[in-house]
């Protein structure tokens, strides 16, 4: 689902234009985010970058959403320190964290969350996960469920997370059918096709031709334009990180948007230049995996539908039609997770934005503070 990425910066030249001439170097920046920042070390030649808000209470280990850091997490973390220990980890591939050229299978990730809950020696915290975050955690849930006290999806739980057949993905489901058409080359399958040729017929291509519909109607559908942001905008990362509020409706923290741009000499944000190393992005969703038994206690929340932000208004037809798709194929991963996972407590919150913490900052900490207060 939504992706959104970005990073902030302060500049201050001074001048004088009587007497000597000074040039000064721009202020260093200081991330005011009341963190401790330490790097652990997952794999040979693999650290990751992990955030300590501190806080008292039992832990609570934050997990960001694709594209970005642990950084996203500076304001929503400070919200729950006067309850909980919290932490922040930024996994391999992004922000300060390594960028291996391998290790970016979902069970890869969740070894890299578990060596470092390890490295802290903390007991059963409470994984809370943004977007592919749930991934890490299903991951973690499936093969370990005795090292976490819960699990929060913070609109995490898609089918990277929890797969359900009856809903199906247009990606796992193109990679089991490709494995099945593999069978019929000379020497790759049994002798006796008849069985695979029935089930093909009667699961498979049904199953594929709707995920074929959805993907048809997402291609189809009236795209909803967004405009670059201007040269006034880039001028500074203040200025930029108006402007993202201003068309996206999201308040970035100030680090976060730093994680995801180069800054430019003068202190402008270089909008061309990401942080992230080429390929990362494309080597998760590579390694996806499939999890369907989730048995610890679970509270998932989805935003339904989306919210896209003030400048998505401009084109309401669009936009109609955009919640209209998004209803239908969230709401069927919703209740498909609340029906299979019977562990867990499914939210539905109207209107919210991908990043849920953000926007609805008060609404999912209300629903995390009722669900870890009724932990063991």
């Amino acid at each position: 689902m939504g992706k959104s990425r970005w990073a902030i910066v302060a500049v201050i030249l001074v001048v004088s234009s009587t007497g000597p001439l000074f040039a000064q170097q721009p202020v260093a920046w200081h991330d005011p985010s009341p963190h401790t920042i330490q790097f652990v070390t997952v794999e040979e030649g693999v650290k990751l970058e992990v955030l300590d808000w501190g806080g008292s209470g039992s832990p609570v280990v934050l997990l960001a959403g694709q594209g970005l850091t642990a950084h996203v997490f500076d304001d929503f973390a400070t919200k729950l320190i006067p309850d909980y220990h919290v932490y922040g980890i930024t996994r391999r591939g992004y922000g300060d964290s390594s960028s291996p050229a391998s290790g970016y299978s979902a069970d890869r990730l969740g070894d890299d969350v578990l060596a470092v809950l390890d490295a802290l020696k903390l007991t059963r915290p409470v994984l809370v996960g943004h977007s592919i975050g749930g991934e890490e955690m299903s991951s973690i849930a499936t093969r370990h469920p005795e090292r976490v006290a819960g699990l929060v999806y913070l609109d995490a739980g898609y089918p990277y997370a929890y797969y359900d057949k009856s809903v199906g993905n247009f990606q796992f489901d193109l990679v089991d059918l490709q494995k099945k058409l593999d069978e019929f080359q000379p020497g790759k399958g049994p002798r006796d096709v008849i069985p695979l040729v029935q089930e093909l017929l009667k699961e498979d291509l049904p199953e594929f031709e709707k995920d074929l519909n959805g993907l048809e109607q997402d291609l189809q559908a009236p795209p909803i334009p967004f405009p670059p942001p201007g040269a006034d905008d880039l001028k500074s990362f203040a200025t930029f990180r108006s402007w993202v509020l201003r068309v996206r409706g999201l308040n970035y923290p100030e680090a976060e948007l730093r994680q995801t741009f180069e800054v430019r000499p003068d202190g402008g944000v270089a909008f061309d230049k990401l942080r992230v190393q080429p390929g990362v992005g494309g080597a998760i969703t590579a390694g996806w995996q499939k999890y369907t038994s989730l048995r610890v206690p679970i509270l998932a929340i989805y935003a339904v539908p989306h919210y896209l932000g003030p400048y998505a208004k401009n084109n309401p037809a669009a936009l109609a039609a955009y919640e209209s798709r998004d209803i239908t194929s969230t709401e069927a991963q919703a209740s498909a997770f609340e029906k299979g996972v019977p562990s867990a407590r499914v939210v539905r919150l109207p209107h919210a934005h991908h990043l849920v913490f953000l926007t609805n900052e008060a609404d999912v900490l209300r629903e995390m503070r009722t669900f870890l207060a009724g932990l063991n």
